[in-house]
Formats: C-alpha cells, sequence, structure tokens
C-alpha cells in the first residue's frame, strides 16, 4: 500500500500539483480525491473543463492501480480512458471515488465517479491500466 504522504511528495510539479489535486483515501481497490473547479480547471465559458476531469480520473485510476503493485519490479500507465461528463460545474470542489472492477497481471480497470459538493454525478469514467515490468534502466 502507499502513503498519502508519499503520493504528495511524488505529485510535486506534475500535472497533478498544478490541477491542484489532492488525494483523500489509498485504500485496497480504492481511491479518492479532490479537485477544485477554479481557474486552473475551468474551460473558457467558465465551466469545468472537461479534460480536467479525465486527468482526475485517470489519476484517481493511476494512483490506485499504483498501490496494487510491486513498487520495486513494477510500474502503471494508463492505456485507454473514457468519460461521459453528465453535469456541468462552475465552482467548488468534486470528488473522485475510484474503485477497481478487474485487476489482472498484465492491466486493471477502474470504475471512476466524479461528483459535486452535492452528490451529483458530474462525470463517470472507465480507465484501463496497464502494469509494467520496470527495467534497470527505469529504477
Amino acid at each position: 500500500m502507499i502513503d498519502l504522504a508519499v503520493v504528495k511528495e511524488m505529485s510535486k510539479h506534475t500535472l497533478i500539483d498544478t490541477l491542484g489535486i489532492e488525494m483523500v483515501e489509498i485504500g485496497e481497490g480504492r481511491v479518492v480525491a479532490t479537485m477544485p473547479v477554479d481557474w486552473r480547471t475551468h474551460q473558457p465559458a467558465g465551466l469545468l473543463h472537461g479534460g480536467a476531469s479525465v486527468a482526475l480520473a485517470e489519476t484517481v485510476a493511476s494512483i490506485g492501480a499504483y498501490a496494487l503493485v510491486d513498487p520495486n519490479t513494477e510500474n502503471v500507465v494508463g492505456l485507454e480512458i473514457n468519460a461521459n461528463h453528465v453535469r456541468a460545474v462552475r465552482r467548488g470542489t468534486v470528488t473522485a471515488t475510484g474503485t477497481v472492477l478487474h485487476r489482472g497481471r498484465t492491466t486493471m480497470v477502474w470504475d471512476v465517479r466524479i461528483t459535486d459538493e452535492q452528490g451529483e454525478l458530474v462525470c463517470i469514467s472507465r480507465c484501463t491500466i496497464a502494469i509494467i515490468q520496470k527495467s534497470e534502466r527505469q529504477g
């Protein structure tokens, strides 16, 4: 299992940091994170950008998958993601909850549901994560 403090440190100076994504919970096959809906995550019309929602979803799935592999010998990367944006959000905070649907030897499939502060569904996403063996160069 990976510690929240380790994830916070790993996230410095990355898209995760830029978008203000914060990990709230990392458990066995479950991850919860929040993201602000503000100037960093808006599209020009002042709504939550769909790409920001997708970045949040892939972040949750990737961190969840990373928590389930051996970090000494394996790494994880996004392989495929889809998302349906079902509700607009102008401000506040959204919360993504990811759960593993399939945990295979070389792939994982994650379901990620993003909700607004009232608990209303904003986006639903499915993300496939590839599990790759680390080479000596990757470290």
